[in-house]
Parts: C-alpha cells; structure tokens; sequence
C-alpha cells in the first residue's frame, strides 16, 4: 500500500514537472527566443580633464595636458557610450527594468553600471541609450599611463570603443505578453566584442 502511494505521489510529481516545464517553455521560446540586440556603440562628449574634445579632433599631443595634471594628480578621461538597443525582428514589444553593464577596454580596469531606467524593447525600432564611461589616467602606474593616454585619444579623436573591447549586459526583469520574467530567469548576461571597423561580435 505504501509503495503504491508513493509511487501514485511521484506520478504527479512528474505530471507537474512536465506541466511546469511546458509552461516555461512557452515564454522561453515566444517571449525569449528573446535575445537582446546592440544594434550600434559608439563614443561621444569625451572630456580629458577639463578640456572636452570633439571627435575627430587631432589629440596626438597631450603632453602638455598631462603636464599640467601632474601637480594635480588627477586627470579623468570621461565619455559617453552611445548605444542602440532592441530585439530581432518578429519579436514581441519588451519592457526591461534598466540593466548592468560592464565595459571592458584594453588598457583600463573594467567601468561599470547600473541603467536604472525603464527601457521598451522593440523590433525594429532601437531604443537609444547613453552610458557614462569614465576613469582616471594618473591613477595608474607610469607602466600603464601611456596605453591608457593612448586610449583616450582614441576614445576622442575616433569616436568608437577600440578593437577588442568587450560590452556585457545584465538585463533586469522583462514585461512582455502578459507575464513578467525576474531578473536572471532565462535571461543570461550577454556579451559583446568590438572587431575590426567597429563591427559588433555576439560571444557564445
């Protein structure tokens, strides 16, 4: 009698592991085949120090700058990270309640964020974000000043994150057909690498 009971209980177990699994198959396949798409990065408002500097402009010189600062012992380099966000076509309209980020680039330690705004996601229609990227080039050992002086003329001169740069995005809770998906749940980190011309690579 026993026996039968517990096998009785473990059927139903069974039966609601199987009905739970097909009810979240349903957002993992319609609201998440979900895959957020960074459709564009680039770099403006870029300050060295207190001077801001347009992009394109010839930065080759920043002896003098940095000269300047050494008393100091400051001199921040701060941007803004333009970015387009959306969804693949075909996908359902998304609320995302805001994001970490984390920008890595070659030279400096890792900035990160925490986008604490609503965001609406949609296909086809990009959602234009602007992240704040900052970090100090004298905070660094004389080794790594001229990599990260380096960084920030590029940073300003071209207007793009340099190759090998990595962008990684936590989206937080997602809103969409009806239900809402927790920050975490079928909603992996995801990221990105800049290649050559800027060209944005999804890593697996």
């Amino acid at each position: 009698m026993h026996d039968a009971v517990r096998r009785g209980r473990g059927l139903v177990l069974l039966l609601l592991a199987t009905l739970l699994t097909g009810c979240l198959a349903l957002p993992q396949t319609g609201l998440f085949a979900f895959r957020l798409a960074v459709t564009s990065l680039g770099i403006e408002d870029v300050r060295i120090g207190p001077y801001s500097v347009n992009a394109g402009l010839d930065t080759s010189d920043l002896s003098s700058l940095l000269a300047s600062s050494l008393g100091a012992g400051s001199l921040p380099v701060q941007a803004t990270l333009a970015m387009g966000l959306g969804l693949p076509a075909g996908m359902p309209p998304v609320e995302m309640s805001g994001f970490r980020w984390t920008l890595d680039m070659p030279g400096v330690d890792p900035v990160q964020g925490n986008y604490a705004q609503n965001v609406t996601l949609t296909s086809g229609e990009d959602a234009n974000l602007r992240l704040p990227v900052a970090f100090d080039v004298l905070a660094a050992d004389q080794q790594h000043m001229t990599p990260m002086l380096e960084l920030a003329s590029q940073l300003a001169s071209q207007g793009e994150l340099p190759v090998g740069s990595e962008l990684a995005i936590t989206p937080g809770d997602l809103r969409g057909l009806g239900m809402t998906l927790p920050a975490g749940l079928l909603t992996p980190t995801i990221r990105l690498n800049v290649g050559d011309d800027g060209q944005l690579i999804p890593q697996r």
